[in-house]
């Protein structure tokens, strides 16, 4: 039968995965055009307030540069100041018409506009222009300097300053209310989200259920199936129906043959001991005949049977002495000679030999009804030792299944020495018959001949037990064998998956960084900049808003690189540096890290150094200050009252210990905290578990520390030890090994450089190596820019902007001077490494500082970095001191390079 084309169980579930990955692209696609829309509006309105500032104060400053210019030319009479007057007489309205056409895309502000204007040309029709009309006909300043009313041109000058004001205010509340909805449509949008994800979920758990529940119901009938082989009833067991074509119906199919190939071997050790145990205590050869034929005609479907039994004094005769639905005419001949017919030749070739006769029958079985042609034949010799001491024929109206013909043969087995014995035991019968005047001696001898039929007929049950055994051993055998060559493939195939996985996770975890940097880059800066107030216009309260967000965005950013650390350290990617370390530096890092939180929470701090402990160490002193940094941390966290002590000495070095290394330190941090249960001593090393959930809430934290804190230590060598009794406290102890021969640190060359540039070139106190200065910033992200022009305007510095690689190189080319770039690294049509690469290469600006900013923060990302020519690597999001430190490097190293 042709079976439909087989749709296989991880075809379903791969497309149950597509159907979600393209729901979930579809839903990203249309969030994503949202989200655009929304920042190309907002983008719109930064520009509009930043541009509208800007064309505002220029135009307000021109009109004030023309008062300015005609008073100072009438107190100084130089003509450079009428000069600069007309200068400014004749650019003025083509400023005022594009702060107009600013206006008039964005905003419905005209009538201030008209006012300004109007204000304006009143100032220069009445004061400005006729004291110019004045100077140039009559040559004669001081009638000018005489016709020239001051306080009329400032009261003139201060209302229009003043219309600038209001018209800037104005402008700013309207800006206002649209970032107002703005935020409420980026709101509106966060719920469509939340339905839209809350919909595929549930659509996916639905589908998910309904695939689980159709493999499982066909599972759990094979597994009820196989649960049912164990019993030994003679039921023919229900066969299972698959109802889905994949792996499981092949599963079905497979059970469904399992069963029928049991409940055929059931059958046939069945009726093989029901007719073993027939002919037991069988004392003639007669009956043996009768109960043989009987159990095998009505367990083979046969009509007719004979058997036969070797003759005592002629051994090639046998006599038919049992038969089985003998008739008038009777079934088979009374005897045959060995070689005599097709019987007598299975006893000659002895071996068994069936026929078959459909044509012409040589037989009938009569019956009421009428006669029934037989068809087919068996005959079966029966051995004792190597010698044919019996012979069965059966015959049947149709074939001998193979079941049927093994239970004929299996019988045969142990009917021989059945024979035998019985033989045995006729012949003493007899010979008591012949000579009752037998002695004792031959009394005795008889009654051992009984005790040995007896043992024989032991053996013979001890033998079929024996072979039942050995064939249960045999199928337990053949399915270990098969589930163990199964665990091995599934074991290998699990492998493959968990590296791919791991894989997959690193560089997952590595593009979420970015997409994570990228907008705290610009919450850190601006919030860095609210907090600083250098205007003075936060309130308290804003203040604290500032330093909370910028807090809260440090600790997200702490919690991203615990969480790339522990990808780097499950992929095998972490990089160990190891140095000499002074253990003496511990105490003065935990001192000056960790005194203030303890002298904040009332707790004592101590650091105990062995007295006999050597100071030079080697490790990787970052991973290891790591290590310390989260155990003190957790230290501190969880306890409220007592002690904290840090206890550092030489280990005792094992014989497995010293097989690393001859020195080992140990270091134990012993806290009076709150304590761990001993059932829960094991789960706080897993990557975000906790004691419980009440010390989540209370203590707050994400579990990371104690699981990079175990998977650093392994790397470094060592291992770390967990004491604790609830409420009294926990007591953390880290073993390392002294590894000289480790992983040796290289030094940068641009931190080389860093180095010997701070070390040998003192900056003046007295003024800023950023006045002046022209910084090019090159990142496609607006916010970025935004918050970076921020804080170096701030600093005095000239910002230059573009939105990509080409841009900048644009830039390059055109610009008069560039004394340093911000290049950002994803970026479209050029990213960062091609932008620096043609840098150096096609425009030959070698010395150019170029520091290069993304939030991917992997090891490869920084060295491919330097390797298309970046001066210096700052991962986002930016800390503001790093990156005003890493540019004063950068732009004075550049000045004495200029300086020869």
């Amino acid at each position: 039968m042709n079976r439909k084309r087989k749709i296989g169980i991880g075809f379903k579930i791969t497309s149950g995965y597509l159907i979600l990955i393209v729901c979930l692209a579809i839903s990203a696609i249309v969030l994503n055009n949202q989200i655009t829309s929304l920042q190309q509006e907002r983008n719109g309105i930064i520009q509009y307030d930043s541009s509208m500032r800007i064309t505002s104060n220029n135009l307000e400053r021109q009109i004030l540069n023309m008062e300015s210019s005609l008073h100072r030319y009438l107190i100084t009479k130089d003509e450079t100041y009428l000069q600069k007057y007309n200068e400014e007489f004749t650019t003025w309205e083509t400023t005022f018409r594009e702060l107009e056409t600013l206006v008039e895309d964005y905003s419905t502000a005209e009538n201030q506009l008209n006012g300004i204007y109007t204000s304006i040309t009143d100032w220069i029709n009445k004061i400005g222009q006729p004291l110019v009309n004045t100077i140039l006909t009559n040559q004669n300043i001081d009638k000018a300097v005489a016709s020239f009313d001051g306080e009329r041109s400032s009261v003139a000058l201060s209302e229009l300053q003043q219309k600038f004001s209001t018209f800037r205010n104005i402008e700013t509340e309207a800006i206002q209310q649209n970032v107002l909805e703005l935020n409420k449509r980026n709101e509106n949008l966060t719920y469509s989200l939340f339905a839209i994800l809350t919909f595929i979920a549930v659509a996916t758990i639905i589908v998910f259920t309904m695939i689980s529940r159709n493999i499982t119901g066909s599972i759990n009938e094979v597994t009820d199936a196989i649960q049912n082989m164990k019993k030994s009833d003679s039921q023919k067991r229900k066969r299972i129906v698959a109802k889905t074509n994949d792996e499981v119906r092949d599963l079905v199919d497979a059970t469904n043959e399992l069963l029928v190939t049991m409940e055929n071997r059931q059958w046939y050790q069945r009726n093989l001991a029901e007719i073993v145990t027939a002919y037991q205590g069988v004392d003639t050869m007669e009956e043996l005949g009768k109960v043989l034929l009987n159990s095998l005609t009505a367990r083979t479907n046969s009509v007719y049977g004979a058997f036969y039994i070797q003759d005592t004094r002629n051994h090639d005769q046998f006599n038919k002495i049992a038969s089985f639905a003998e008739s008038n005419e009777e079934v088979g001949r009374q005897s045959f000679i060995a070689g005599q017919g097709y019987i007598g030749q299975a006893v000659k070739e002895k071996r068994i030999l069936s026929y078959e006769n459909k044509e012409n029958s040589f037989h009938y079985l009569e019956t009421a009804l009428g006669n029934i042609p037989i068809t087919n034949g068996i005959i079966v010799p029966v051995f004792f030792g190597k010698e044919v001491i019996a012979v069965i024929e059966l015959a049947s109206l149709k074939k001998y299944s193979e079941q049927q013909h093994a239970l004929i043969t299996e019988v045969v087995v142990y009917l021989g020495a059945m024979i035998n014995s019985i033989t045995g035991r006729m012949e003493i019968i007899r010979l008591l018959n012949e000579s009752q005047a037998m002695t004792e001696e031959l009394q005795v001898q008889s009654e051992e001949l009984q005790t040995q039929s007896e043992e024989l007929k032991m053996q013979t049950e001890e033998l079929t037990t024996i072979n039942e055994r050995l064939e249960e051993r045999t199928r337990d055998a053949e399915n270990k064998t098969y589930a163990l060559e199964k665990a091995q493939f599934e074991l290998k195939e699990s492998a493959e998956q968990l590296r791919q996985s791991s894989n997959y996770k690193s560089e997952f975890l590595a593009n979420m960084s970015h997409e994570l940097r990228t907008p705290l880059n610009s919450i850190l800066i601006l919030s860095e900049l609210l907090a600083e107030n250098n205007e003075k216009r936060l309130t308290d309260d804003e203040l604290e808003y500032a330093k909370v967000i910028h807090n809260s965005g440090e600790d997200l950013l702490n919690l991203i690189n615990d969480i790339l650390d522990l990808s780097k350290v499950e992929a095998g990617k972490m990089d160990l540096w190891f140095r000499e370390m002074n253990v003496y530096e511990i105490t003065q890092h935990i001192t000056s890290l960790f005194s203030p939180i303890a002298q904040q929470k009332g707790i004592e701090l101590t650091v105990e150094v062995a007295q006999n402990i050597v100071e030079s160490f080697h490790t990787d002193v970052k991973r290891f200050h790591q290590i310390i940094n989260n155990l003190l941390s957790n230290a501190l966290k969880f306890t409220e009252k007592g002690s904290v002590v840090v206890g550092i000495e030489q280990a005792i070095v094992t014989s497995a210990m010293q097989q690393i290394s001859d020195r080992w330190l140990k270091v134990s941090v012993i806290d009076t905290g709150i304590g761990i249960p001993q059932n829960k001593q094991q789960i706080v090393f897993e990557s975000f578990q906790q004691a419980d959930g009440a010390t989540v809430r209370k203590y707050g934290g994400t579990g990371l520390g104690l699981s990079i804190c175990r998977e650093v230590t392994k790397l470094l060598g060592g291992w770390i030890t967990l004491q604790s009794v609830e409420g009294k406290g926990s007591t953390f102890t880290v073993y390392l090994p002294s590894l000289p021969e480790g992983n040796t640190s290289s030094v940068q060359i641009a931190e080389q450089e860093v180095a010997t540039t701070m070390a040998t070139l003192p900056i003046d106190s007295t003024k800023t190596i950023f006045n002046g200065k022209s910084i090019l910033i090159v990142d496609d992200d607006y916010r970025n820019i935004y918050a970076l022009r921020q804080a170096l305007e701030q600093k005095g510095v000239h910002v230059l902007e573009a939105t990509n690689g080409l841009e900048c190189l644009n830039i390059l080319q055109t610009a008069p001077r560039v004394d340093a770039i911000l290049m950002d690294i994803m970026m479209p049509e050029l990213d960062g490494y091609e932008t620096m690469e043609r840098i150096r290469g096609e425009l030959q600006l070698t010395e150019l500082p170029i520091i290069a900013l993304t939030a991917k923060a992997m090891k490869q990302d920084r060295d491919r970095a330097f390797e298309v020519g970046a001066s210096d690597y700052i991962s986002k999001p930016l800390n503001l001191e790093q990156l005003f430190s890493v540019l004063t490097v950068w732009l004075t190293s550049g000045e004495r390079l200029r300086n020869g």
